[in-house]
């Protein structure tokens, strides 16, 4: 490994705005990958050219930490609750409901809420989990129209992002059925992943009815004119009662705010007691507005103890099988986000930044693993300890491995 040249003048103390410490989190999903033939042995975290990140590991610390426990299905519900230091065996809930959070879904506490995904399935088998990544528009209508046709004194429908809603059944206390992530079976016979369960016949029997609608719906029938995935079924899944979770303030002590496109990190942030700060052009895909997000978090350092921004484009990429898009999405993320971020906050007196993935999403199995994911940190108190550029390779064999990913959160604050 050469020598790693600091990008950063040195820090002007007598540029000094707040003597309370800054932090910044960064949440660039999925990032995480396996070793690709097509990179020649490397994964895309080492081929990204990422200067502002691998400053941030060479000096300050380096390591591994266990976001998913043993037990858990690999996801970004499980995995953001361990790395926002929320342990998963206390406070997960399924992710549904913690999307229902950020569109403020009020329900009972004996409601369920599932995650309703507008997906392509073709001759049995699923084609694309996101129906070709359908446009909000699109989408809005045929959530509409599912509503119309399907919802009933139980049964109500909620429109999300692009491909991702929601679905409440009212009095469902021990509604007992097992669904699989769309995400998981992509390729696959979706026959042989159907929810299961003894009351799985009413959720299947709503995925069914629900293809009878889209078949012919002037949405599809657009989409196939200018040949786009139709969505042809919707899939339920992610499935949970509506938690109460802790506030970050009251754990920490500090007042945080989030700038993130999907609801999933929206609802958890909402859960303790974050702000939501919106950026116009923010899309949760490869096209999100990460200038937009970048600027908006270095505003928000003036107003707030901390900032988190999460960042969905490379688990996408990873879930199309994309190691260019995913390199691209890394390398826009280090040079929009992170470095305006990280020159803002080396300008303050007291500081520290995280960059971690919540999860690996490898190119080459286009799904989630519960592999443990690198993380690295540095700030104005941090000890150099790594020395190193941040690749997977380099925080497994140089850095701390963390058994209980939610102690992250601790030893970043307070450590």
């Amino acid at each position: 490994m050469g020598r790693l040249i600091d990008p950063y003048p040195c820090r002007d103390d007598s540029i000094n705005m707040n003597n309370r410490t800054k932090y910044a989190i960064i949440l660039p999903d999925g990032a995480a990958d396996e070793p690709l033939a097509e990179l020649g042995g490397r994964t895309c975290l080492e081929v990204a050219t990422k200067p502002h990140i691998d400053w941030i590991a060479s000096h300050g610390q380096i390591g591994t930490a266990v976001t998913v426990p043993q037990g858990f299905t690999p996801g970004s519900d499980v995995a953001t609750l361990s790395v926002l230091g929320y342990d998963p065996a206390v406070y997960y809930c399924g992710r549904a409901p913690l999307e229902a959070a950020a569109q403020n879904i009020k329900t009972a506490p004996d409601d369920l809420i599932f995650r309703c995904n507008l997906t392509t399935i073709l001759n049995d088998v699923m084609v694309d989990f996101s129906a070709g990544h359908i446009s909000q528009t699109e989408a809005d209508v045929l959530v509409r129209d599912l509503n119309r046709q399907l919802s009933n004194d139980r049964i109500q429908f909620y429109p999300g992002v692009m491909y991702r809603h929601l679905m409440t059944l009212k009095n469902a206390p021990a509604f007992d059925v097992t669904c699989t992530p769309p995400h998981d079976i992509i390729d696959q016979p979706v026959a042989h992943h159907l929810p299961k369960g003894i009351d799985a016949p009413l959720v299947i029997d709503l995925m069914r009815r629900s293809q009878s609608l889209l078949a012919e719906h002037p949405v599809n029938q657009q989409r196939r004119n200018r040949n786009e995935r139709p969505a042809t079924s919707i899939w339920l899944w992610g499935q949970g009662h509506t938690p109460t979770l802790p506030t970050f303030e009251s754990r920490f002590g500090i007042r945080g705010a989030t700038i993130a496109a999907v609801d999933l990190i929206r609802g958890i942030s909402t859960l303790i007691g974050w702000s939501y700060l919106p950026v116009a052009g923010a899309t949760g895909y490869l096209n999100t507005d990460f200038k937009g997000k970048g600027k908006r978090a270095v505003q928000a350092l003036d107003d707030y103890d901390l900032v988190t921004v999460h960042i969905e484009a490379p688990d996408e990429a990873g879930h199309n099988g994309d190691a260019q898009s995913k390199i691209r999405a890394l390398e826009q993320i280090d040079e929009h986000i992170v470095g305006p971020i990280l020159e803002k906050l080396r300008r303050l007196d007291h500081w520290k930044i995280l960059v971690m993935p919540d999860h690996p999403t490898p190119v080459a199995k286009r799904t989630h693993t519960s592999t443990p994911p690198p993380y690295c940190f540095a700030g104005s108190s941090v000890a150099l300890n790594a020395g190193v550029s941040f690749t997977e390779i380099n925080a497994e064999n140089r850095g701390r491995h963390i058994a209980n990913g939610y102690e992250l959160m601790n030893l970043f604050i307070n450590g």
